[in-house]
């Protein structure tokens, strides 16, 4: 029977060890903060940032809500940005995303300054991932190094095959997988024959943002399977395709008229020596590794 690895538990013992290093950091006049920026009032990014904040006050990191109007320009989230920047007692800046339309979020990501980049989207933090110099990686593919490590996964020599190429999940972490010495090949929509490349895999990170996208077929026997996916699905018969006979699934879909399904379908993980869940895995560490990266960062700025 496949192995769970429990996003929780890794998450709650990440978060345990930040809050020794802020207890440590505080003994030296230090208090690491985090700005988080939210435009306009998204409910999930509401939830989510709000969460955020909460872990900054259960671990003893001081914290800024910012919420500017969803009328908010370009040219004013860029002076907030600055204001942020300058502002010693922050050590890490968060923009919600996604933002309104209107405002150029790229512009904004590449105005943080790389220093407090907590996301790890500034080009300069991306470059330094690259060449393997010290840099604050983003959250979720350093979560997923994490979940490996503290799952006394090997992966060192072992073939990691990456599905999806976005800056902020897949390819960081494929260059993760790489610093940890992993042979790694890229995968996305348009590889030619992608299940006959993800049954090589003895890591699959499936980071495509499609609902069951890796089938059965698709996954090599005693493969670990790392699920980066988060699809809501309230459509009756997309659920009867995952979650058929599924009691649990079944008792909270007609509770709340959806549920949640990573890119993997639920079956391939039949087929694993060990798999992350969807809901409970890799999405729990993230706000774990943004509170290490925050941290991090407070050390860093200071030369500590």
């Amino acid at each position: 029977m496949a192995r769970i690895l429990d996003g929780a538990a890794i998450a709650a013992a990440i978060k345990q060890e930040v809050a020794e290093e802020v207890r440590l950091l505080a003994a030296q006049g230090v208090r690491p903060g985090l700005a988080a920026v939210l435009v306009g009032s998204v409910a999930a990014s509401e939830i989510y940032v709000r969460s955020k904040v909460q872990a900054c006050a259960d671990l003893g990191i001081y914290s800024d809500l910012i919420t500017p109007p969803e009328t908010v320009t370009t040219e004013e989230m860029l002076d907030l940005v600055a204001g942020l920047n300058a502002r010693d007692e922050i050590d890490g800046i968060l923009i919600q995303l996604p933002l309104p339309a209107h405002v150029n979020a790229k512009a904004l990501l590449d105005a943080v300054a790389p220093a407090k980049d907590v996301d790890g989207f500034h080009p300069i933090n991306s470059g330094r991932l690259m060449a393997g110099r010290p840099a604050l990686a983003p959250c979720t593919p350093a979560g997923i190094i994490e979940i490996l490590k503290r799952s006394g996964i090997p992966i060192a020599g072992r073939h990691a095959v990456v599905v999806g190429r976005s800056d902020i999940v897949g390819k960081p972490a494929a260059m993760l997988l790489l610093h940890q010495n992993a042979t790694v090949t890229i995968c996305h929509s348009k590889t030619r024959d992608l299940g006959e490349v993800t049954r090589q895999a003895d890591i699959l990170v499936a980071a495509i943002g499609r609902p069951g996208f890796i089938t059965p077929d698709m996954v090599k026997p005693g493969a670990t399977i790392i699920d980066v996916g988060m699809n809501r699905i309230a459509d009756r018969a997309e659920f009867d395709r995952f979650f058929a006979g599924n009691a649990k699934r079944e008792a909270a879909f007609a509770k709340r008229g959806s549920v949640v399904v990573g890119d993997v379908h639920p079956q391939a993980f039949e087929l694993a020596e060990a798999y992350t869940p969807v809901p409970g895995g890799v999405g729990l560490l993230t706000i774990a590794m943004l509170m290490a990266n925050t941290v991090r960062a407070a050390k860093m700025r200071r030369g500590l």
